[in-house]
């Protein structure tokens, strides 16, 4: 089977810098997949895709070294079982806030005894390899969302699921759970708190920790603090961002002409 360059770089001591893809396009996906970052997360959960184009998005990825990894709609079990046959080679499930939560997620990503997925990797085994059967439970990354008060208070409980690889940092859900307010690359107290239990439970567990952020300089401050899973932007805000700054740049030189 195909190794998984994820926990190749975790284990050497270094980050995973990770896209995210809300649009739902094979060519989009393909870009992304060339500008350099070790993953890319499609996103079935706020992104505008299905399973089935979200595959399709695999096989564009897969014309580079860039590993594909799917966040589900929710803690559902079949989504993550087809995603996995389709090739992803991880899986984000979002707000899991309780160890059951948490070992429903993992045993639908883990063939028995480990879990309960269901043998059948379609298109896994021809993108990973025929042996992928073997040694999936030993190469697919699975990652549990953090993003509510309830899910800190079980934090230690989530982390103590056998199989889990890590733990990710919904900053936005969590901000709000935690505050009421709406915001992204914060500085409060509250949140710091919060995310350097993340980084404790990880630690202790030997874990991943990740986070969603909004910068690149918040990026490589969360970097410095420990999280060695780091998701920047999404595809959407950086097309947005990017048309926006040469729209402007293009009117701006106008006037002064």
């Amino acid at each position: 089977m195909k190794s998984n360059r994820l926990k190749e770089i975790w284990r050497e001591g270094g980050i995973v810098w990770n896209g995210w893809l809300h649009i739902p396009n094979t060519w989009s996906a393909e870009i992304m997949a060339h500008a350099g970052w070790e993953s890319l997360t499609i996103d079935l959960q706020h992104g505008l895709h299905g399973v089935e184009t979200a595959i399709q998005m695999m096989q564009a990825i897969s014309t580079t070294d860039t590993v594909p990894l799917a966040r589900l709609t929710w803690n559902d079990p079949g989504m993550a079982m087809r995603l996995l046959d389709g090739g992803a080679y991880g899986i984000i499930c979002p707000m899991i806030e309780t160890r059951a939560d948490c070992e429903a997620f993992v045993g639908a990503c883990r063939y028995p005894p480990l879990g309960y997925r269901s043998l059948g990797p379609t298109r896994a085994r021809v993108y990973a390899g025929a042996d992928y059967a073997l040694y999936a439970n030993d190469e697919i990354v699975t990652f549990a969302m953090v993003e509510t008060q309830r899910a800190l208070d079980n934090l230690d409980e989530i982390a103590s699921v056998p199989g889990l690889d890590g733990i990710f940092v919904g900053p936005g859900d969590l901000y709000l759970s935690l505050t009421g307010k709406i915001g992204m690359d914060v500085d409060d107290p509250v949140m710091d708190a919060a995310l350097d239990a993340v980084i404790a439970a990880c630690q202790a567990r030997n874990l991943v920790p990740g986070i969603f952020t909004g910068s690149a300089a918040y990026a490589r401050r969360m970097a410095l603090r420990g999280f060695r899973f780091i998701t920047l932007k999404t595809d959407t805000l950086l097309l947005t961002e990017a048309a926006k700054t040469i729209v402007t740049q293009a009117k701006s030189s106008e006037k002064e002409e």
